[in-house]
C-alpha cells in the first residue's frame, strides 16, 4: 500500500497561517516517500472552506515539490465547464512537471450547485459526461462546443498536459453502482468510511476488481480516505484528538447523520436536542476511534493496515489536518513516517 495525504478540514484557522499545515505537510510527503497529497473542493460551508479549488492548492503545492503526486479529492465535476477543468489541470501538471491527478464526484450538498444550479437534476450523468469529456480533451482530442453565436465548433484545450493521459479516479461514499461504474470505465477508486464499515468495502472492492478487468488491463486502482493521527501512546492520541474530531464531526454533522440513518431512520438534525447530538457525536467518535480511522500508535497502525490490505486497499490517503494544533499535526507527521517505513520494510 500507497500512503498518501489528505486534507478537507474545517476552517477553523485564523490568520496569515491558514496554508501552513497544507504547505508543509506537503514537504514533509515530498522529502519522505509518501505517494501523494490530495486536496478537496468544497463551498459555502467552514467545513472544508479552506479547499474551494483543488487546482489553485494544487499549483502551491506543485510549487514547493519535486517528487510526490498532487491529486483533486474531489473536483465537484457537475459545477464546472469541462474545458476549464482540463486547462487547469494541465496548468498544474506543467507546474509538477506531469505529477496531477483528478478524482472527480458528482456533488452531494445541493447548496453547493447555486453555482449551476441547472447541473443539480441529473449530476451523475454529467459527472459521467464530464470525465469522458476532460479525458478527451488532455489527450489533445477536439471536441464539439456551442460557441456563442450559437453555432457548433470543434475545440482543443491549452495548454498541452505534460501526460499523455490524465490519471483519474471516481469519488464514492459507498454507492455500490458508482464501484462498478469506476471499473467500466477503467478509472480509480477514491472513498471512505463515513457510512460504510470495512466488511461493506470487502464485498464492493472486489466488485469494482471485477468489472474492471472485463474491459481493460490492470488490477485498477483503490484509494481509501482515512483520517489520522499516530503518536508514541494510545491514551495520549485519544487525549490530543478527542475535542478537536468531536468538533470537527460537529462540523460535518449533516454528513454524521446520513452515517447515522440505518441506527436511527428518519433522523431529523432539527428535532435533535443537544444532548442527543452530543451522545451521537460521542458514538461516532468510538467508532472511528476503534475501527474507522487510523489512530494510536505505530503498533495500532499496523494492525489497521493488514486488515486494509486483506480488502485490496492500494492507497491511504491520510486526512491529517483535522487536528487545529498546527504544529501537534506536524509532529504526527514523524510517526505516520514511523508507521509508514515499518510496514515498507515488512
Amino acid at each position: 500500500m500507497d500512503f498518501g495525504l489528505f486534507y478537507f478540514a474545517d476552517d477553523v484557522t485564523t490568520g496569515t497561517d491558514r496554508y501552513r499545515l497544507l504547505l508543509e505537510g506537503a514537504r514533509f510527503a515530498d522529502t519522505h516517500g509518501f505517494s501523494a497529497v490530495w486536496t478537496p473542493e468544497r463551498h459555502f460551508h467552514e467545513f472544508g472552506g479552506l479547499y474551494p479549488n483543488p487546482a489553485v492548492t494544487g499549483a502551491a503545492i506543485a510549487a514547493v515539490t519535486e517528487n510526490v503526486a498532487i491529486r483533486a479529492g474531489s473536483v465537484v465535476a457537475p459545477l464546472h465547464h469541462p474545458v476549464r477543468i482540463a486547462e487547469e489541470w494541465a496548468v498544474v501538471d506543467n507546474l509538477s512537471g506531469g505529477r496531477v491527478g483528478v478524482s472527480f464526484a458528482p456533488g452531494w450538498h445541493v447548496v453547493d450547485f447555486a453555482l449551476r444550479p441547472e447541473s443539480y437534476a441529473d449530476r451523475r450523468q454529467v459527472t459521467m459526461d464530464t470525465i469522458d469529456t476532460v479525458r478527451r480533451l488532455w489527450r489533445q482530442e477536439e471536441v464539439e462546443l456551442v460557441d456563442g453565436a450559437g453555432e457548433s465548433v470543434k475545440l482543443r484545450s491549452y495548454p498541452a498536459p505534460v501526460q499523455p493521459e490524465l490519471p483519474t479516479w471516481l469519488t464514492s461514499s459507498g454507492n455500490p453502482e458508482t464501484f462498478r461504474q469506476a471499473g467500466e470505465l477503467g478509472v480509480g477508486i477514491l472513498t471512505h468510511l463515513l457510512g460504510q464499515s470495512l466488511d461493506d468495502l470487502v464485498r464492493k472492492v472486489a466488485d469494482y476488481r471485477e468489472h474492471y478487468a472485463r474491459s481493460h488491463d490492470g488490477t485498477g486502482h483503490v484509494a481509501l480516505m482515512l483520517h489520522t493521527f499516530i503518536g508514541e501512546d494510545r491514551g495520549r492520541v485519544r487525549e490530543v484528538i478527542h475535542q478537536p474530531f468531536t468538533d470537527y464531526l460537529r462540523s460535518s454533522l449533516g454528513l454524521v447523520l446520513k452515517a447515522a440513518e440505518e441506527l436511527m431512520p428518519g433522523i431529523d438534525p432539527e428535532s435533535m436536542d443537544p444532548e442527543d447530538i452530543d451522545f451521537l457525536l460521542e458514538i461516532s467518535f468510538e467508532r472511528y476511534f476503534e475501527t474507522g480511522g487510523l489512530f494510536g500508535t505505530v503498533d495500532d497502525g499496523m494492525a489497521t493496515l493488514r486488515s486494509l490490505e486483506e480488502i485490496g486497499i492500494d492507497e491511504v490517503a491520510c486526512l491529517v489536518d483535522f487536528v487545529p494544533d498546527t504544529d501537534a499535526a506536524l509532529d504526527g507527521l514523524r510517526h505516520l513516517d514511523r508507521l509508514k517505513r515499518r510496514w515498507e520494510a515488512q
